[in-house]
This record gives C-alpha cells, structure tokens and sequence, in this order.
C-alpha cells in the first residue's frame, strides 16, 4: 500500500482509502462532479470523481473503505486525486488500523505504565475509584486505550487519549515531588481521570466525532458524572475527597472561556491545568514538526496564537 504521505504530483494510483467526506457538486459549467476526501493513518487527500455515472464508478458511501484507481495531480499547490475507477470494498479486503491515525507508541506499553504510575496511589479510597474504572471496567479500558485525544486539536489519532492522559501523569508526578505542599494521591488520580469523558464525547473510529451527548454535554461534565456513579459504588467515600476530585476535573481547563465550569480553586486544580496545558500544545508543536516542508517557517497556529518556525539542529 502506498500512503497518503508517500504520494507525488503524477503518480499513479491503485489502492484502498477510507472515504472521509463525499459530496455531488455541480461545476461552473453544469457538469456534475463527486468531491471526496480520502483518508489513510497518514493523512488525508482531496480527491474528485469527474464523471460519477461512467463505468467503472461503483455506488460507495462516507465512511466506505473503497478501492480507487487514478492518478495524482496538482491544483491550487495542493495534491489531487482524479478517480478514474472507485470500488466499495468487501468486509475482510482491508485493515481498519491502516485508514485511521493510530499512536506510533505500544497502547501495551503506555498503559502499562500508566497503571504502574497509578500504583504510586496510596489512598484507599482514590485506589479504590481507579480500580474501578481501570482494572474492573473491561469497556471502559478497551474504549480508553483506542480512543482519540480530540477531533482535531491535538493526540487526534487511535490511542491519543492514552499517550495523553499518561503524559499528564507524568507532569503531574512531577510537580508532586517538585513542590510539596501538592497531594501526590489527589492529582495523579485527578490527571488519570481528567478527560475520561472523552471516551463518550467522540465516538469511536473511524468516524472520531462528536456524539450527540459530546456536543450537548461536554467531556469535562461528562467527566464528573462517570466518577459520581463510580464514587457511589464505594462506601464512606470522604465527601470533601470528593468534591476537591470534582473540583481538579472541572477547573481542568483553567478558564471559563476554555470550557471550565470553574476555575481552579485548588493548587492541585491548578497544577493539573499547566500540565494539561503544557502537553497539549506542545503536542500541536511536535505535529506542526512532522509536516514534510522545506521551510523553517511552518505558518499561522491559531491554537498558538503565533507563526510557528523550525528549531535549527
């Protein structure tokens, strides 16, 4: 298979995609034209179906894997993919993992580090609480462990929630032993669950979007009520233990035009913010890095509020 990074301006094409967007326009001229999107673990690529009802152009949908056979052109210095033949693809043609960005660590690894890092709890009812979301709860580690970070912003990929939530972890760890008027137990547990509500906000892949509980709801509240459930499931949980818990995953965000419910009350709520923070843009940094460009100058980031350049080596 040849990826979508790997492609050139002329180079022909016969391979499997993941049909991302699919939409039926109509040209200036009147002529009917499909535009699509498609997408592999490496990025994605537009692509257009010139003459939808030729032979050769079978029916697929959105989110069809499909067998494309074209060639590779250049328009407004931007890749294309011309379409001279599409194929939906049959069940077993194909391995999902390829068409989605996926984590280049080992999910196996990370999370076994991560439990290592939550071992360091030593509370017996926070121990309690991540014993139950994360040994007891078999759907919950498997969606954990898959799921993206966010849509777009940053760890958008299979197992960023996990490579994520770990790094957090660490930073946390740090900070605890930084600065020691932290508690360890309440913040490293605070940074293992911050953005549990993830794992219900975007739904699975490869669609990785907002559910309708996400868009209407919010990670961060979505957040809280999985740990209320669990917490009640736990006899005499301390009420204030509880409700400073509660506090560290609403404040998460660190402002209130973030999406934070609260801002941070608590020093660990605070800690656990800059560390949520620091990976996540540092994060974008490292994908801004990863684009194939001979500038040092990698443009505009939003995100960053800044024009972003390449460190020389």
């Amino acid at each position: 298979m040849k990826y979508i990074q790997d492609l050139r301006e002329g180079d022909s094409v016969n391979d499997i995609y993941l049909c991302r967007k699919k939409s039926s326009l109509v040209a200036k001229n009147g002529r009917a034209y499909d535009s699509l999107i498609l997408q592999d673990k490496t990025g994605s690529i537009d692509a257009k179906i010139w003459e939808p009802g030729s032979v050769g152009i079978e029916e697929f949908s959105e989110m069809d894997y499909v067998d494309i056979i074209g060639e590779v052109t250049v328009y407004q210095k931007k890749l294309q993919l011309n379409i001279k033949r599409a194929r939906k693809c049959r069940e077993g043609e194909y391995n999902p993992e390829e068409f989605v960005p996926v984590t280049r660590k080992s999910i196996k690894s990370m999370y076994a580090e991560l439990i290592q890092l939550a071992n360091t709890v030593q509370n017996q009812y926070l121990r309690q609480l991540i014993i139950k979301f994360f040994v007891d709860d078999q759907e919950f580690i498997k969606l954990f462990q898959h799921s993206s970070a966010a849509k777009t912003v940053h760890h958008s990929f299979m197992g960023g929630l996990l490579e994520h939530t770990l790094s957090v972890m660490k930073i946390c760890d740090f900070f605890s032993k930084q600065y020691s008027f932290l508690n360890h137990d309440l913040l490293v547990t605070a940074a293992l669950l911050h953005d549990i509500g993830k794992t219900r906000e975007l739904s699975s892949f490869p669609q990785n979007d907002y559910t309708d509980e996400g868009q209407l709801i919010g990670h961060i509240i979505i957040g809280v009520e999985m740990i209320d459930d669990k917490i009640r499931e736990i006899p005499d949980f301390p009420k204030v233990l509880a409700g400073e818990l509660r506090h560290c995953i609403l404040a998460h965000h660190g402002e209130l035009e973030f999406g934070s419910p609260k801002k941070p009350a608590i020093a660990e709520a605070a800690a656990l913010n800059f560390a949520d923070n620091a990976d996540a843009k540092l994060e974008i940094f490292k994908e801004m890095f990863e684009a194939k460009t001979d500038s040092a100058w990698l443009g505009w980031q939003g995100l960053l509020d800044s024009n972003i350049r390449r460190t020389e080596v």
